[in-house]
């Protein structure tokens, strides 16, 4: 059996717009590209490893989710910096996302897989993120791409950009990707897929598979081969903090605190100060004035072996 095909939404322009501002700011080592809108359903969540839901505010109600594979949990989860929170590295490609639509996200929150299709609170349209396989789909309500279609009239007149030279083989849906890892392909009004072996029918499958290992050569590349690593965080914005020394008090000390009080710090006068980036130390410096502005001028990169 072959894909079913898939039979346009009336707000998918107003999607693939969301999908191409989410695609571009999403921490990734290859170019995205947004792949064909389709109705949400319930397998829509097997490929991928976590999800990030964030509310809408401002001009427009609703919310905007964001699916991610594993390459992008594994990078966080991996980082030099220590593990990464999911929910703030995507929350500046949610923003984009919010902002196409005509409305700004609230802070994004991670939910669990099980859990997506009931959080989109009803009919949705779920547009597949591609690079050399699925790397990530934007989900958005139905009702949230009709309240922004109306709001965003003038722009969504717009004709989606053409595919890239040379990818027209690529897979637009999600349904056909999974039958391609998978070496066949998927039925998707009936759950049941066909692979290379399959010649005596089809085997039943009420639910998609998980995310699909190593692809079969010729087929689907996966972005682990040789692309995953720290340069997919480029993009993922840290906190970084810089500290010249601490202190404790009791609360009887803290309250008798007043403008003018001095405080005596654990740090000699001229030692270098901690650079903290997410709470953990990386490097030390010496505290310098730049225009009129503070700033760190850095001595020492910190082993991370030895970092607390």
């Amino acid at each position: 059996m072959t894909a079913a095909p898939i039979v346009p939404g009336p707000h998918d322009a107003v999607a693939t717009t969301a999908a191409a501002a989410l695609a571009a700011i999403l921490p990734s080592s290859e170019q995205l590209e947004p792949g064909t809108p389709q109705p949400g359903t319930e397998h829509v969540t097997s490929l991928f490893s976590a999800a990030v839901v964030a509310d809408l505010g401002g001009a427009i109600s609703g919310r905007v989710g964001v699916l991610v594979a594993d390459e992008l949990t594994s990078a966080l989860s991996s980082s030099p910096m220590g593990e990464l929170d999911l929910a703030a590295a995507v929350q500046p490609a949610l923003d984009a996302a919010a902002a196409a639509l005509g409305g700004t996200a609230q802070a994004g929150r991670t939910v669990d897989l099980d859990d997506v299709v009931t959080d989109m609170g009803g009919d949705f349209t779920a547009v597949p993120l591609m690079g050399s396989t699925i790397f990530a789909a934007v989900l958005v309500p139905d009702s949230t791409l009709q309240v922004a279609e109306r709001a965003t009239a003038p722009a969504s007149t717009a004709t989606p950009a053409a595919p890239a030279a040379g990818a027209t083989d690529a897979p637009s849906t999600l349904g056909e990707a999974i039958g391609e890892a998978l070496g066949g392909s998927v039925d998707e009004s009936m759950g049941g897929s066909t692979g290379a072996g399959a010649g005596h029918g089809s085997i039943a499958q009420p639910t998609l598979p998980p995310v699909p290992g190593p692809p079969v050569e010729g087929n689907v590349r996966s972005i682990a081969t040789g692309r995953r690593g720290i340069e997919m965080l480029h993009g993922v914005e840290m906190e970084v903090t810089v500290e010249l020394g601490r202190t404790r008090m009791s609360v009887r000390d803290l309250l008798a605190l007043t403008p003018g009080a001095v405080l005596a710090l654990d740090r000699a006068a001229g030692s270098p100060a901690d650079l903290l980036v997410n709470g953990r130390l990386i490097a030390r410096g010496e505290v310098v004035v730049v225009d009129e502005d503070f700033g760190l001028r850095i001595t020492e990169i910190i082993d991370q072996s030895a970092a607390v």
